[in-house]
């Protein structure tokens, strides 16, 4: 970091590849740190965001990078929270209001608030500038909306725990999910495989629910109990009214009344993907046995806290693939063809 300038990897433009730049870093704050980012993870929000997929409103040049880990290197005057060697992390938002009732709830990923939940990229702070993410090399975060990394997990397979991994993490504690409960899984990707590997720490019945079995093994491998293609109309036969709770991360057009089917009564289907289209759902299929359909986004930040030392102590952490910034849009390409097992991370060293 030179005079507040650092290296970085950029969208210049909507569905442009990312390129090789520098970017400011504001000052350091009384309560700001300055981390020394050593791995980023690459989320699919980031290749829609940069191909500007989800509406026209994108603040390009883009620095996407919502999955942060790295080392303190400096604090403001101000900091306690933090000091210089320190682990630690920061995941999709930087900054809220501080002051609605879900800010004082520890729920700020859904601030009413007039500033709202800033993101860690491609949104506006409240200086007025524009957020720029992870794909960088060092950033300057208020310590109130950074997270310590245990010690247990290494930095570059705990990158995507603060993204994919609290994204899992909150919806499974939300509806209680423990022994006793049937949870499925929808895909075995990036989400889909820290689903797994939590709710099967949990103590819950796990099932994946996949397109094809050809990550059957690795489902297995990363705890679930058991596997079942979707693309056989016997599973929805076989499987009907058995879940408690389902948890959609796949970003596609599904048949949803398909999946509210294997539900049990009272049961619930969570979506967490995003796909770009509208989702249809028939009243009858919610009528029928008090089902509900509900959304979740990541989690506040007492939670992704609490969801970090959960990993810590079970031993959890994502299966990801390492790669240079040189390899970022062939990774973007690849994530779109389903070929990741399961996360890229980026070894910020080489940007």
């Amino acid at each position: 970091m030179t005079h507040n300038t650092v290296a970085a990897y950029a969208a210049p433009a909507p569905k442009a590849p990312l390129e090789r730049t520098e970017i400011p870093r504001r000052e350091l704050g009384a309560h700001d740190i300055l981390i020394d980012i050593k791995f980023a993870g690459i989320c699919h929000s980031d290749i829609h965001t940069a191909r500007a997929e989800w509406g026209e409103g994108g603040h390009f040049p883009i620095v996407p990078g919502h999955e942060i880990a790295g080392v303190v290197a400096e604090v403001g005057p101000g900091v306690t929270r933090y000091a210089p060697g320190d682990r630690v992390g920061v995941g999709c938002f930087v900054d809220s209001c501080r002051e609605c009732d879900n800010c004082r709830a520890g729920l700020q990923q859904y601030c009413t608030g007039e500033l709202g939940m800033v993101g860690t990229y491609n949104a506006t702070g409240r200086d007025g500038q524009v957020t720029q993410g992870g794909y960088s090399t060092h950033i300057v975060v208020d310590e109130n909306y950074a997270l310590r990394v245990p010690d247990g997990i290494p930095l570059d397979a705990a990158a995507p725990l603060l993204c994919a991994g609290i994204t899992l993490y909150s919806p499974l504690a939300h509806w209680q999910a423990g022994p006793g409960k049937k949870v499925a899984v929808v895909g075995l990707g990036g989400l889909g495989h820290m689903g797994v590997k939590i709710a099967h720490a949990m103590g819950a019945e796990v099932t994946v629910l996949s397109q094809s079995l050809r990550k059957k093994d690795d489902g297995l491998r990363l705890g679930a109990d058991h596997y079942h293609a979707t693309s056989d109309p016997a599973t929805f036969e076989e499987l009907a009214g058995t879940f408690d709770l389902i948890l959609n991360t796949v970003s596609a057009d599904l048949d949803l009344d398909a999946y509210l089917g294997l539900l049990r009564t009272g049961g619930t289907l969570v979506q967490l993907g995003a796909p770009e289209n509208p989702l249809s759902v028939s009243p009858f299929a919610l009528i029928a046995a008090r089902k509900s359909f509900a959304g979740s986004m990541i989690g506040g930040i007492r939670e992704t806290q609490e969801m970090l030392d959960f990993c810590g102590e079970h031993g959890i952490a994502s299966e990801i693939e390492l790669i240079r910034a040189d390899q970022i849009n062939e990774a973007y390409e690849r994530v779109l063809a389903s070929d990741v097992r399961y996360r890229f991370v980026i070894d910020t060293a080489t940007i």
